[in-house]
């Protein structure tokens, strides 16, 4: 059964980029963005893109989000079926400003039960997070009223397995008047586990015994292990950079760090009212977020390699390891961490 749609009728007035559309709305001099990810996916090759564009001035985003299985990489080379939001592990990242009406729309084009349970959002669970048979569709609306960096995820019992095969994104939600500071480049990273074994015939599966065990094959920024070391985040020097992490889990949690590095700012669960200063190493739970701010100054952190790495190391040594990458080093132009 297909739920009553909550959404007022739009006319379409400009359409710019791929899957992306501005609506006039039904109320005068109101904006309404469209994001469709049946047409829009976030770019995987050569790595996940972990690049983060402001949100629009849109009063109105509205987010068209596709439920599939699909073929994904959680390693190099390595080839898995992952169970989806728009087609990639993690979905594609949403952000809103504070204040915003947020219109969401699932599609479930995959052949089982799932659902969305957006953590940003004070909605009746019942109403918007129920399950959806193949073929079912749900449509709610919510307003942003709480800023900070926050987990969406498939909330479908049992909750771990559909979390450990990649169902999760992040949404950003902006404070009124920004974060207070200005970033010269900002990024999205998701940490998550997977628990994944050859069967008889070769073919990864995910394995329920080693989710309950905690003993997770892989642990990865951005659904796949080590990518940011083949293919560092690259930034200038003198850039301050924010890094908008959410952990997914299901089980462990992100002590994220950066090596030659020390956060200037760190905003727990993204609330600015929150923020910490001069920060070595903080801690989110599975299911958390956190904002953070490092400047890449000369003289200090500046030309040069940075390993960003889950610090508790036995994860880290599954694949939560990535390089930011400051100017063009010559000298030790390659790190192993």
């Amino acid at each position: 059964m297909r739920s009553r749609t909550l959404l007022t009728t739009l006319s379409a007035t400009v359409a710019f980029g791929a899957g992306v559309v501005v609506l006039a709305g039904a109320r005068a001099g109101e904006s309404v963005e469209r994001v469709d990810f049946n047409v829009t996916r976030a770019a995987t090759t050569p790595a996940y893109d972990a690049v983060i564009k402001p949100a629009s001035d849109a009063d109105v985003k509205e987010f068209i989000i596709p439920i599939t299985h699909d073929t994904i990489e959680i390693k190099k080379g390595v080839k898995y079926e992952g169970w989806t939001f728009g087609g990639t592990v993690p979905g594609p990242t949403l952000r809103v400003n504070e204040g915003d009406l947020v219109r969401v729309k699932v599609v479930n084009k995959s052949p089982m039960p799932h659902s969305i349970d957006f953590h940003s959002a004070r909605i009746p669970a019942n109403v918007a997070y129920r399950m959806l048979v193949p073929n079912d569709t749900i449509e709610f609306e919510f307003r942003a009223t709480d800023p900070g960096a926050y987990m969406v995820h498939c909330g479908t019992p049992p909750v771990t397995m559909h979390i450990m095969q990649g169902m999760y994104f992040a949404i950003i939600v902006d404070p009124k008047g920004g974060w207070g500071t200005k970033a010269d480049k900002e990024f999205v990273i998701v940490q998550s586990e997977f628990y994944a074994k050859e069967d008889s015939l070769g073919k990864l599966r995910p394995d329920w015994n080693m989710a309950m065990d905690k003993k997770a094959s892989q642990v990865v920024f951005n659904g796949r292990s080590f990518q940011y070391k083949d293919t560092p985040i690259k930034v200038d020097e003198g850039d301050n950079v924010r890094f908008f992490v959410v952990n997914a889990g299901p089980s462990f949690r992100s002590d994220f760090h950066i090596v030659g590095a020390i956060f200037d700012r760190v905003y727990p669960d993204g609330n600015p009212d929150n923020v910490l200063e001069k920060v070595q190493t903080h801690s989110i739970p599975a299911g958390g977020g956190a904002v953070f701010e490092a400047k890449f100054e000369k003289g200090a952190s500046g030309v040069g390699l940075y390993p960003f790495v889950t610090h508790s190391f036995a994860d880290a040594e599954k694949g939560a390891v990535g390089i930011i990458q400051v100017g063009t080093p010559t000298e030790h132009a390659s790190m192993n961490h």
